[in-house]
């Protein structure tokens, strides 16, 4: 196998060179610019890496990777109008860059060109492909719906907000990397085994995702740091403070997460104190390690070498001690 450094050159290499030169170019810009913006390319990259976990060669499955990266920025696309996000790695979001209206076009058209990279597939593993696909972008919808239901209820618990999570992040990087074995036509049984490996790895990149939103570095995290909290989002961290807090420490954050002030410095300041305090702040990065661990544990059950199961490994360590 090669390194995960390999990986990530040969998809931004691949993503230089892919064309979309198509009219009307007021449609088809946002979608050069989003794609240009780089990112992680963390979905990519684990397809990339799992096809040759099974032993075939991974350009093999570069037409499968670009169509989980254009579905991801489809969606992040989307995310930012219903977020009203200013800024997406570090430059302005597609709706701030031209209109919302361009912004929700543009995205439905890289829904549809996502599906269109499976059509490089013989008809068996485009079928395939296709029926994990389509499972996984519903339930990307259903994940999304369900944060967005969160910002009004006060009621959230921690099982339900795993559950979103799961949906909204983490069944795509499960199915990011069944679709690389699905590529190298390996046993259904590895197939599943690196698609749980993917998910359990999904659910603790996210729960890093939310650490990071409160206590990330503004330089390297490329989104507004405290975006949440000015969203009033009941992320993990939020969910453990008030179980943690004290009566007052309750009361201030519920009133917190109440208002909307036209200066937001302050009560992301005072949020992240609670946080720290009741120590969710703690608890939020016990469970990074404990679903990184769960991912690992998942690796027993492949039928793959020793060595593959070092890299695999190693990217998620790597993944875990992320700042970005």
């Amino acid at each position: 196998m090669r390194s995960i450094t390999d990986y990530q050159n040969s998809i931004s290499s691949h993503f230089e060179k892919l064309t979309l030169d198509k009219e009307p170019n007021s449609l088809y810009e946002p979608i050069r610019y989003i794609l240009s913006l780089g990112g992680k390319r963390l979905r990519p990259v684990l397809t990339l890496m799992a096809t040759e976990v099974f032993d075939v060669d991974c350009q093999e499955a570069l037409a499968a990777a670009t169509a989980v990266e254009v579905f991801h920025n489809f969606s992040l696309i989307h995310d930012d109008i219903m977020d009203d996000a200013p800024l997406r790695r570090g430059n302005e979001t597609v709706h701030e860059k031209w209109n919302i209206n361009t912004g929700i076009l543009s995205g439905d058209a890289m829904l549809i060109l996502a599906y269109q990279y499976f059509e490089a597939y013989e008809p068996s593993t485009f079928q395939e492909l296709a029926k994990l696909f389509s499972k996984t972008a519903l339930e990307v919808c259903e994940g999304q719906q369900y944060d967005v239901d969160f910002e009004t209820r006060d009621d959230v618990t921690i099982p339900e907000y795993l559950k979103m999570i799961q949906y909204k992040t983490a069944v795509l990087v499960g199915a990011a990397m069944k679709m690389g074995a699905i590529v190298a036509k390996t046993s259904a049984e590895n197939a599943n085994a690196i698609y749980d490996f993917g998910l359990n790895l999904g659910i603790a990149f996210q729960l890093q995702d939310d650490f990071l939103d409160a206590f990330g570095d503004p330089e390297t995290f490329g989104k507004q740091v405290g975006g949440d909290i000015i969203e009033n989002k009941k992320t993990y961290l939020y969910l453990k403070a008030i179980e943690f807090a004290d009566a007052d420490k309750k009361e201030q954050l519920l009133h917190l997460f109440s208002i909307q002030p036209s200066d937001n410095t302050d009560k992301i300041a005072s949020v992240k104190e609670i946080f720290n305090q009741t120590g969710a702040s703690e608890a939020t990065q016990k469970a990074i390690q404990n679903y990184t661990f769960k991912a690992f544990e998942g690796l027993e059950k492949m039928n793959i070498s020793t060595d593959k199961k070092v890299v695999l490994k190693a990217f998620g360590q790597n993944l875990m001690s992320r700042n970005v």
